[in-house]
C-alpha cells in the first residue's frame, strides 16, 4: 500500500512539472558592472549580528559519510565501499535514488530554529543546492526537488517560516555551478541516463524504472565531454575556476542555474546568498551569470525595503579587492591573521560538511570552547562566524552536536554584549599569536589555531571596550598592554572594569597597561571577558 500512494504521489508531482520562462533579471539603480555594484555597503544588521548558524543539508546526509558523498560514492576508496555496503551496486543505487530514498522524516525546523536562536545565532543559512544539484525547495527549474521526491516538503521554505517567527535572518546557500564537472565521475554507472531511458517497459508492460518521466540529465548534466585530467587529479579544485582543463558548461545550464537562484530570491527573500564559488558562479569561464545576480537581487531588495538601498548580503570566495567592494568576503575554515578593512565571514562546520557518522563514533566535533575562540578572534578582525551543525538525514542533529550548542549558548548568554554590535578597536589583540603570521591557503583552511591565556582580543561598542583573555590565566593578576598610558592605543583614562557575569573588578592603569586583578570563581570556564568603561 505505501508503495502505491508513493508512486501516486510521486507521479502527480512529474505530471505537475513544467519548466516556465526565464526569470527577468530585475532592473534599478544597481547595474551588472563591477563599478556599479561597488555602491553596495555591508548593511548594519550583518555586521551587527556577528553569529550565524547553517543546516548544511541535503540527500548527501542520507548516507551518514560525510561531505561531497555525491560524487565520491562513484569513487573507489572508502565512500564507495560504504555504498556498496548500505545501499548497492552505485550502477542500480546512484545519487537519484539517495534522492528519493531522503526522506526527512524526524525534521523539526522550530525546534532547531529556537535552539539556535537561543545558543545566540541572529541569522540562518539553509541550503538551497549543493554541488549534487538537487534543489531543497518548490523549484519550477529543477524537476529534482524536495517538493517532488524525497520528503515531498519545501525544505528552504519551512526554514524560513521559522525564521521569521523567532526573528533570525534568513540565509539560503547555492552551490550547484559546480555538477557539470563534478558529477563526472558518475558517468561509468548511471550519470548518462536520460528521459527517454526511464520509458524502458519489462517484459510484463510494466516500466523498468521507478524515474520514468523524469530525466536523470537534469539531476546529474552529464550530456557532455568529460573535463580533462580529473580522473589523474582525482580532485576537483584544480577545475574549480573553469581553467585547467574543464569542461565548460553550456548556456542551458548556466542560464538554468541563474534561474533557480533568482526565483529563490524573489520567493523567500533571504537576507543573504553564500555562493561556493571563487568570485562568482561561473566566474572564470563567464561572468555575467554572477553579476546578473547581484544586479537583481540588490534592486530587489532595494525595492522590497523601500530604502533605496541593497541590505542583503552575498559572499563568495578568493575575491580580489573589486569584488570585496561590491560583495562580502567568504573565509572556509579559517581565520586571517589581521584586521580587515572591511567586514567578511568565516564559514566553519562542527565537524564535516555533511554529516558523517564516524566523527560522531569518534567524538572528533569542534568543542564549544573551540567555537568561542574563533568567534571572539573573528569578530576582532571585523568578521562574522557562520557555523554548520550537521544534520542527519532525518533531519535530527545528535546528543555530542546539541551538547556543543548548549555550550556556546551558555557563554553567549553570559558575553554577548561583547559580540553584538561592536567594531574593531585601534588594534584587535595582543599576545603570542598577534605577533605571529599564519597565513591562508586558497579560500581559507588555517583554522587550527591553539588560542592560549596569554592570547587577547578586542572590540568596543561606544564608550567600552570589550577585552577577551582567549583562555583563563592561572595567575589571578592579568595586565593588557595595548591599555596602558604609554601603548600607542592608549585608551585614555579607564572609569571602571567589569567582568561580564561577574562584578567590578580591582584595576589599575600605568604607563605599561592596564592590570587587573581577577576574581577565583569563574562564571564560565571557556574565556573571561572584560567590559572597560572610558571615562568621557
Amino acid at each position: 500500500m505505501k508503495k502505491i500512494l508513493f508512486s501516486l504521489m510521486f507521479m502527480s508531482a512529474v505530471a505537475a512539472y513544467s519548466q516556465p520562462k526565464d526569470e527577468p533579471v530585475m532592473s534599478g539603480q544597481y547595474e551588472p558592472n563591477w563599478e556599479n555594484l561597488a555602491a553596495w555597503d555591508c548593511p548594519d544588521w550583518f555586521r551587527d549580528a556577528k553569529f550565524g548558524i547553517w543546516a548544511h543539508w541535503d540527500p548527501q546526509c542520507q548516507a551518514e559519510a560525510g561531505d561531497w558523498y555525491a560524487r565520491e560514492m562513484y569513487y573507489p576508496g572508502w565512500k564507495q565501499d560504504h555504498h556498496r555496503k548500505n545501499f548497492g551496486d552505485p550502477k542500480e543505487y546512484g545519487y537519484k535514488e539517495l534522492c528519493r530514498d531522503w526522506k526527512a522524516d524526524k525534521w523539526d525546523p522550530e525546534e532547531l530554529i529556537r535552539l539556535y536562536k537561543s545558543a545566540g545565532a541572529r541569522y540562518f543559512m539553509a541550503m538551497g543546492n549543493h554541488h549534487d544539484n538537487f534543489d531543497c525547495w518548490d523549484s519550477p527549474y529543477q524537476e529534482w526537488n524536495s517538493m517532488r521526491m524525497g520528503p515531498m516538503k519545501d525544505i528552504v521554505g519551512g526554514w524560513a517560516k521559522m525564521c521569521e517567527k523567532y526573528g533570525l535572518k534568513l540565509g539560503v546557500s547555492f552551490h550547484a555551478s559546480h555538477t557539470w564537472t563534478w558529477m563526472e565521475p558518475s558517468t561509468k554507472f548511471d550519470g548518462n541516463l536520460t528521459r527517454e531511458d526511464g520509458y524502458t517497459k519489462n517484459e510484463d508492460g510494466s516500466y523498468k524504472y521507478w524515474w520514468h518521466g523524469l530525466d536523470p540529465q537534469e539531476l546529474y548534466a552529464q550530456n557532455h565531454p568529460h573535463s580533462d585530467g580529473w580522473e589523474k587529479s582525482g580532485s576537483i579544485h584544480r577545475e574549480w575556476g573553469w581553467q585547467n582543463g574543464a569542461a565548460q558548461p553550456s548556456e542551458h545550464f548556466k542560464r538554468k542555474f541563474q534561474n533557480r537562484v533568482l526565483q529563490c530570491i524573489n520567493a523567500y527573500n533571504p537576507a543573504i546568498i553564500y555562493f561556493d564559488d571563487t568570485v562568482l558562479p561561473f566566474w572564470g569561464c563567464d561572468e555575467s551569470i554572477g553579476l546578473n545576480i547581484l544586479t537583481h537581487y540588490y534592486n530587489h531588495s532595494a525595492a522590497k525595503d523601500g530604502t533605496g538601498k541593497a541590505e542583503v548580503v552575498v559572499t563568495g570566495k578568493i575575491l580580489e579587492d573589486k569584488h570585496k567592494k561590491a560583495f562580502m568576503w567568504d573565509v572556509e575554515r579559517g581565520v586571517p591573521d589581521r584586521c580587515q578593512d572591511l567586514p567578511w565571514q568565516t564559514c566553519t562546520c562542527l565537524g564535516n560538511w555533511h554529516y558523517e557518522r564516524g566523527i560522531y563514533n569518534r567524538n572528533a566535533y569542534k568543542s564549544a570552547d573551540h567555537v568561542v575562540r574563533m568567534l571572539v578572534d573573528i569578530v576582532s578582525k571585523n568578521g562574522n562566524l557562520l557555523l554548520s551543525v550537521p544534520v542527519r538525514g532525518n533531519g535530527e542533529i545528535d546528543e555530542r552536536e546539541r551538547e556543543c550548542v548548549l555550550g556556546i549558548k551558555a557563554w553567549m548568554d553570559i558575553n554577548g554584549e561583547s559580540i553584538y554590535g561592536t567594531r574593531p578597536w585601534k588594534v584587535y589583540g595582543e599576545g603570542p599569536l598577534f605577533e605571529s603570521a599564519n597565513p591562508l591557503n586558497a579560500q581559507g583552511f588555517n583554522e587550527g589555531i591553539k588560542y592560549s591565556a596569554a592570547d587577547v582580543r578586542y572590540v568596543q561598542k561606544g564608550n567600552t571596550i570589550y577585552a577577551t583573555i582567549m583562555a583563563w590565566p592561572q595567575d589571578t593578576k592579568f595586565t593588557f598592554k595595548a591599555l596602558g598610558q604609554k601603548a600607542t592605543t592608549n585608551p585614555g583614562k579607564i572609569k571602571n572594569v567589569k567582568l561580564l557575569g561577574g562584578a567590578k573588578v580591582p584595576f589599575k592603569q600605568s604607563k605599561d597597561g592596564l592590570t587587573v586583578t581577577l576574581p577565583a570563581t569563574h562564571p564560565n570556564e571557556i574565556a573571561p571577558v572584560l567590559a572597560i568603561e572610558l571615562k568621557k
